[in-house]
């Protein structure tokens, strides 16, 4: 058994850490510093204004934001040279990338609520297909508001797209990577410019390519061709490669001191393709195995949004905005047997999205702002697929037909802005949603009505009216609507099984929607202790703990189905059952001096920072033990450091990022278990500064990598092992400032 690090001994070290940071912290502290806060003049902002001599750091701003919140900015989106936003999400303290979709508190990728200026992503969003130089800032927040969709179980991520510069900007980046068969490279290029007085604009462009390649071993205890057991190990190369630009114009236009009007595009083009080739080993009986194909697709997406605020006097504000998003793809998979075109999927899918909203902001007295506001949102999701097996369209009756997906949402919320004293703030906020989902496919139209209030209450105290440490306490509810892919009612044969006339298996189950899907229902307490230091260092301890209603699940069960005459076996979402998710949150980063001034020099240009996360889930349905949330690891740990060598001919700055993932079991269903194997991630980087314009970066993501390994465990002894090699990604990138 391999070595594996215990969460204790971790939780320990962060602690022991932040004491031995706090008593020269504590000893600047009590002078307070220059980015303390001033006191506001009554009746004349309707925000905190602070005064201070330089330009506010990510934790300056993260200790300011009325909601637990994590930002960070230009350092952290460069550090590592990243090609793309999935890989700079994995090192932030609580989130976890799985397929390319974030994932926070350890739950789903559906938990997460993705964000692109405020407003939720559309359906299909490529985040490892976004330049982080298309990104100003992340925004990592654990709570939801009552200003944004309530549908943040586990948390938000909120992406703010490049803004207009303050002056000319010309920035050039040319990217180098490797890490399968060839080399691949991609360039990014931001324009920046000041027009017409008050305008500014900004067109940044991001052109990119990528290729890899994965290995897979799957090995298979499951039902044959004739029904009796059958096991095979089935050896898979599988390259895929493909291209695409992204692209974030936007326009700001300051109409006078007190109007402004922002103009925010985003458009991404991209065209994908795969290959998979087996060689096959039969260990008894006779398996049903997987065929060689080829695969290649496309996907476009376009999206506007306009932003108009205007003070109307001082103690008023108004904002509205408005959205209009497109996104189209397709698809043609074909399989071969014997050099032949066995099966053939192909299809295309549209998804269309109007959105809408607004706020008006109220300064009561000098104590709090209170805003009322309302979000509308259309949203709608078209497709079309058809399977033929040897020419012949596997289901007639549903091939080739249109089906369908709509939800509507109305909201209205109102929230306070409260500073109760010196030490005591409050954010008291009430969104309610009705959403109206529809489901079209031949000439059944199903639709569900649900409609989900939340009130949310988040508090924060200042051990010190003139410090900067805080508690922060939050009570919530929130929401995660089901997919509109997981609404449509169209069913899909499993490729082992694709004569709908004769049973399958349960291991190899056909595929369908539910139209009647309830959103799943969530009701969080958060507490969090945050401490800041002088020197820009923090330490931050926080639980959580949500209960969530009406969970949503597959579930796989033998129906009699309408596209076959004998029962199949069919895998489809239902709400399932309540569940239970808790968790611990500790993380520390800072300047090595000032985290231990006993250890380092205080002057040594050497940065650490370091988190651990504590899981713990239960689905009320299932029996224990590991009855735990689909996805959710029981801890997970990241360490890493930033190290400036000023004595080279030229600076250079190192670092490195480890975050690893223990094994851990996960009962499904009440016959089917999952078992997973520890993950570890390695990245390294150097960027050497040749001149102010111009610096070279060396990187390696996913160094010294681990193969991952998954079994999946049913009742009868049948089984599924799949084990996936890891592999490095090597690139060098010039930057240069025109």
């Amino acid at each position: 058994m391999s070595h594996q690090l215990h969460p204790r001994s971790l939780a320990c070290a962060l602690l022991v850490l932040s004491y031995a940071a706090a008593p020269a912290a504590l000893a600047q502290e009590a002078t307070g510093g220059p980015g303390d806060a001033q006191p506001r003049q009554p009746g004349t902002k309707l925000e905190r204004v602070e005064v201070s001599s330089r330009a506010l750091s990510d934790t300056d701003l993260r200790r300011r934001a009325p909601v637990a919140k994590q930002i960070y900015g230009r350092e952290e989106l460069d550090k590592y040279g990243d090609s793309n936003v999935a890989d700079v999400l994995k090192r932030l303290p609580g989130v976890s990338v799985q397929g390319n979709a974030p994932r926070m508190r350890g739950l789903g990728a559906g938990y997460t609520l993705i964000l692109i200026n405020g407003d939720p992503a559309p359906p299909g969003f490529q985040l490892d297909q976004l330049d982080p130089k298309q990104v100003e800032r992340i925004e990592v927040t654990k709570g939801p508001t009552a200003d944004q969709s309530a549908q943040a179980v586990a948390g938000a991520i909120n992406i703010i797209l490049k803004d207009a510069p303050r002056v000319s900007q010309r920035d050039l980046g040319v990217r180098l990577g490797y890490n399968a068969d060839r080399p691949v490279g991609g360039l990014n290029f931001t324009w920046g410019e000041r027009v017409l007085g008050g305008m500014a604009v900004s067109v940044p462009v991001s052109l990119f390519t990528w290729r890899g390649r994965n290995e897979i071993r799957t090995e298979k205890l499951a039902p044959g061709s004739n029904a009796l057991p059958a096991a095979s190990v089935q050896s898979a190369t599988q390259p895929f490669w493909g291209h695409g630009f992204n692209a974030s114009p936007r326009l700001n236009w300051k109409i006078s001191d007190d109007e402004s009007l922002t103009l925010q595009s985003f458009f991404q083009d991209g065209r994908w393709n795969n290959k998979t080739s087996f060689s096959n080993e039969v260990l008894s009986g006779r398996p049903l195995l997987e065929d060689d194909n080829l695969g290649k697709g496309s996907w476009r997406m376009a999206r506007g949004n306009v932003q108009y605020a205007n003070r109307l006097n001082e103690n008023q504000r108004l904002e509205l905005k408005a959205g209009v998003q497109e996104s189209k793809g397709g698809f043609d998979v074909q399989t071969y047997r014997d050099g032949a075109v066995r099966r053939r999927s192909f299809g295309d899918n549209k998804d269309s999205n109007i959105t809408q909203g607004g706020k008006f902001s109220q300064l009561i007295g000098d104590s709090h702002s209170l805003t009322v506001g309302w979000d509308l949102e259309w949203r709608r999701r078209d497709e079309m697929r058809e399977t033929t097996e040897l020419g012949v369209p596997q289901l007639p009756e549903f091939d080739g037909q249109p089906f369908g997906a709509r939800i509507e949402r109305q909201a209205l919320f109102v929230q306070d802005e409260w500073e109760l004293s010196p030490q005591w703030s409050t954010y008291l906020g009430l969104r309610g949603e009705r959403i109206v989902t529809e489901s079209r496919g031949l000439s059944e139209t199903l639709r569900n009505t649900s409609q989900v209030v939340t009130p949310l209450w988040h508090l924060n105290y200042k051990l010190d009216p003139k410090g900067r440490d805080l508690i922060r306490g939050s009570l919530t509810r929130s929401y995660k609507a089901p997919d509109l892919n997981a609404l449509l009612s169209r069913p899909g044969l499993n490729g082992l099984y694709p004569d709908a006339s004769k049973p399958n298996s349960q291991i190899a189950p056909d595929r369908a929607g539910n139209p009647l899907l309830k959103p799943e229902l969530a009701t969080g307490l958060d507490l969090a202790f945050e401490k800041y230091m002088a020197g820009g260092g923090m330490f931050s301890i926080g639980v959580f703990h949500r209960q969530v209603t009406d969970l949503i699940r597959n579930q796989i069960t033998l129906e009699t189905v309408p596209w076959s005459g004998v029962q199949r076996w069919v895998s489809r979402p239902t709400n399932f059952s309540k569940a239970t998710t808790s968790g611990l949150e500790l993380e520390l980063k800072g300047r090595a001096g000032e985290l231990l001034p006993s250890v380092f020099d205080p002057k040594l240009a050497l940065n650490l920072r370091s988190s651990l996360n504590i899981y713990r889930s239960r689905v009320q349905a299932l029996e224990g033990p590991n009855n735990r949330l689909d996805g959710q690891q029981p801890w997970s740990a990241n360490l890493g450091f930033d190290y400036r060598l000023s004595s080279l001919p030229m600076p250079v700055v190192t670092g490195a990022s480890f975050a690893y993932t223990p094994g851990y079991t996960t009962r499904q269903l009440s016959s089917q278990w999952l078992e997973q194997s520890h993950a570890r991630g390695i990245d390294l980087f150097a960027q050497f500064i040749l001149s102010r314009q111009t610096s070279v970066r060396v990187m390696a993501n996913n160094f010294a990598p681990v193969d991952n390994q998954s079994r999946t465990l049913l009742d009868g002894g049948y089984y599924t092992e799949v084990q996936r090699k890891g592999r490095t990604w090597w690139g060098v990138m010039l930057e240069h400032k025109l």
